[in-house]
């Protein structure tokens, strides 16, 4: 069967993340039943590039599922766009090689992190508002020391399945965008609950809680425990997947 590469978007507010649960609506899920009907079959499975939790959002995403019959792409975004939900859309679909794996051959993934200063009813479900003034300076000389290769298990959430927390960070940095300040944090990989984790640490550094040089001993100790409360997941974005060149076109 051909395997296609599907390229997605998402507003996660009303899912309870990406993994397909019982009895509740996920993005995963959701996707299977629409292609399920498309197809008049009990059941197609897909294979996300990774998980996002409840209430996270993906600017791009990617799965791959092997199909039956070779397909029309834009009829079958057109047709799969139709019944979806208007949280979720179909951008491109493409025929790759039968090894290519949306989890395992990506290289890179970019997340961003949205905040906001003042009152805004729009932005409720995509930044988190923070009332305070925040020391933009003190939370970048901090987030300098994420960039390299360690062990984050300090940022990890508790009690995962995982064989290593070694992740290796190419950038980390805030910056000031139209008036929110937003955070990227770019690496080959990340765990459960890494990013929001990362951000409500360095937000407690804006805030002057935490030393920026406290920081270092924070990513050091590998307990969770250190670490400050985990930011609100309305403020989070997985914003890029990279593959190697060629592999997706």
């Amino acid at each position: 069967m051909p395997r296609y590469f599907f390229e997605i978007s998402y507003e996660g507010t009303n899912f309870l993340g990406w993994q397909k649960q019982l009895q509740t609506p996920t993005v995963q899920g959701c996707i299977e039943d629409a292609l399920s009907k498309l197809f008049s079959l009990k059941k197609i499975s897909i294979m996300g590039c990774g998980r996002t939790d409840t209430g996270v959002h993906a600017k791009k995403y990617y799965f791959h599922t092997d199909l039956s019959e070779k397909i029309d792409e834009n009829q079958f975004i057109f047709k799969l766009n139709l019944i979806l939900p208007k949280s979720i859309s179909i951008h491109k679909i493409v025929k790759v090689d039968k090894d290519l794996h949306a989890r395992f051959n990506a290289e890179l993934r970019t997340y961003k992190y949205f905040i906001h200063g003042l009152k805004d009813p729009f932005k409720s479900n995509a930044s988190w508002w923070i009332k305070r003034p925040l020391d933009i300076e003190a939370m970048n000389k901090a987030a300098k020391m994420l960039i390299g290769t360690y062990d984050f298990e300090t940022f990890s959430k508790t009690s995962t399945d995982v064989k290593t927390h070694i992740c290796s960070v190419k950038k980390a940095q805030f910056t000031m965008h139209e008036n929110n300040l937003v955070f990227e944090i770019s690496a080959n990989r990340f765990l459960r609950n890494m990013v929001r984790a990362i951000v409500g640490t360095l937000v407690e550094v804006g805030l002057q809680k935490i030393k920026p040089e406290e920081f270092q001993s924070i990513i050091n100790a590998k307990s969770r425990q250190k670490a400050a409360s985990s930011a609100p997941a309305e403020g989070l974005f997985l914003w890029d997947v990279l593959y190697p060149k060629g592999l997706i076109s």
